[in-house]
């Protein structure tokens, strides 16, 4: 009697268990923060191995500070020259400077005076025929250089007697400015040659090894980070409309004893390619839709990334 009623209930377990979706595939995945080389340097250390848990702005490893050392003593003192200039242009002129421009002014005046003297004489001469024409030309040109001198001199007092300008003044702070930003540029390039960890997470992949010289804007540590992993499923077009942020699930990921409670975190509005292994039967020409699962407990934070995994809804009763 017993016998016949399992095997009459036995098509109505297996009717049910039919009406069962099929679980949504995926693998387990980590959110990833990779961390660049700001510039080309050989790496002179690697305090870490993949697989380390570290903690914010602890060392993972170094490169070569030398030649990024010597632009930042470059760009201080091309700094500190600037800085000199715009306190000169600032301060105008010396004393000493204006007492020397006055004494080459003088000094050009008695030459100018002298010279026309000797223009003067060599003029009368000439009525009188004592000199040739050649002679008086000489001094003409003598006279016109005399004075060209003195006028040099004389603009020279002035800019020494007017100060600055308020343009010179102006491209003085300029040139300053940026010699600092260029120093600045290059301290924060120093500092970034002895890489550190963004925020606590775990060593994924060190792509280079020690004595390598990665390119500049290549990632040298990749990380794991976040307190949980997720399942990264896909879920089918049919069953798209059923699903909201807050939904519960249970995840099985292979290698695991026991399942892990998930809460769906976000899914995306546009569908997305269809990897192989979410493809069976008809299903093949269907749309899917990646979702994020957000796995809960402790044990959770020890799986690895990359691990396949299917997900089941639970129901109301967390079944």
């Amino acid at each position: 009697m017993i016998k016949t009623i399992l095997f009459a209930l036995l098509p109505l377990s297996l009717a049910a268990c039919s009406h069962a979706p099929p679980p949504l595939l995926g693998t387990l995945e980590w959110d990833r923060i990779g961390v660049i080389a700001d510039v080309s340097e050989p790496i002179t250390q690697v305090l870490v191995g993949e697989g380390d848990a570290v903690a914010a702005d602890q060392v993972l490893l170094t490169l070569d500070p030398r030649r990024t050392q010597a632009q930042l003593d470059a760009a201080q003192a091309d700094a500190k020259r600037l800085q000199a200039a715009l306190d000169e242009l600032r301060h105008g002129a010396r004393p000493e400077s204006i007492d020397a421009a006055r004494a080459a002014l003088a000094r050009a005046q008695s030459t100018a005076a002298n010279a026309k003297t000797t223009r003067d004489r060599a003029a009368q001469m000439r009525k009188m025929a004592l000199n040739s024409q050649a002679d008086l030309d000489a001094a003409e040109t003598a006279l016109r250089q005399a004075n060209a001198d003195s006028n040099a001199a004389r603009a020279n007092l002035d800019v020494l007697l007017n100060g600055t300008r308020a343009e010179d003044l102006a491209q003085g702070e300029a040139a300053f400015a940026q010699a600092q930003a260029n120093a600045q540029l290059l301290e924060i390039t120093l500092a970034r040659l002895t890489v550190r960890a963004p925020r606590a997470g775990r060593v994924d992949a060190l792509p280079f090894k020690l004595g390598d010289r990665p390119p500049a804007g290549a990632t040298v540590v990749s990380f794991l980070v976040g307190a949980a992993p997720y399942a990264r499923v896909y879920v089918p077009e049919e069953r798209r409309t059923g699903l909201a942020p807050g939904a519960r699930f249970s995840v099985s990921v292979d290698g695991a004893k026991q399942p892990f409670t998930a809460t769906l975190a976000r899914i995306r509005s546009e569908s997305s390619f269809t990897p192989y292994y979410a493809l069976s039967g008809d299903d093949a020409s269907r749309l899917v839709y990646r979702a994020e699962l957000v796995l809960d407990g402790a044990d959770a934070a020890k799986l690895p990334a990359g691990v396949p995994c299917e997900a089941r809804p639970l129901d109301a009763a967390g079944k």
